[in-house]
């Protein structure tokens, strides 16, 4: 949606935006409830604000530990070139790593942040193999993650 064609939102899309994003199973008529509209109504505005991109996609939270994930760390990673073909090639490969849970293109000291989940300290080790392998990678620091204090825990809309 271009943005001359953007609508502001009222309080009662934030609304069903704020507990669609805590509860993405939420049946219609319980939502409907809590943001205090009939269902029919309810579902109008989900469907839009679904068709407008306000809302992405729904999903699951997973059990990082129990799935073998359950380390995490932060890597910068500078490149020995910044232009555009160097670029695209970084990030053309660095999608393929399952284990890069995200990458930011950052302003700074260095190009990119990523963000790892890894079983151990091994399994570490073999990615940051890899990592140092994509094209242009000239150096990289490391920050092991020892405790999540705060979770992303959505967009505060409300």
């Amino acid at each position: 949606m271009s943005q001359a064609k953007a609508r502001v939102l009222d309080r009662i899309d934030l609304m069903i935006l704020d507990v669609l994003q805590k509860d993405g199973r939420i049946s219609n008529v319980d939502l409907a409830k809590q943001v205090n509209l009939s269902a029919s109504p309810c579902l109008e505005r989900v469907r839009r604000l679904e068709s407008e991109g306000y809302i992405e996609r729904y999903g699951a939270v997973l059990s990082a530990a129990k799935l073998k994930y359950g380390m995490s760390a932060f890597i910068q990673v500078t490149l020995d070139r910044t232009t555009a073909d160097v670029f695209n090639q970084f990030r053309e490969e660095v999608v393929k790593i399952k284990e890069v849970a995200e990458c930011h293109m950052v302003a700074g000291g260095f190009d990119y942040l990523l963000k790892l989940r890894f079983e151990d300290m091994e399994a570490y080790r073999e990615i940051l193999g890899v990592i140092v392998e994509l094209p242009a990678v000239s150096q990289t620091h490391t920050y092991v993650v020892m405790e999540n204090v705060k979770r992303d825990l959505g967009i505060p809309v409300l």
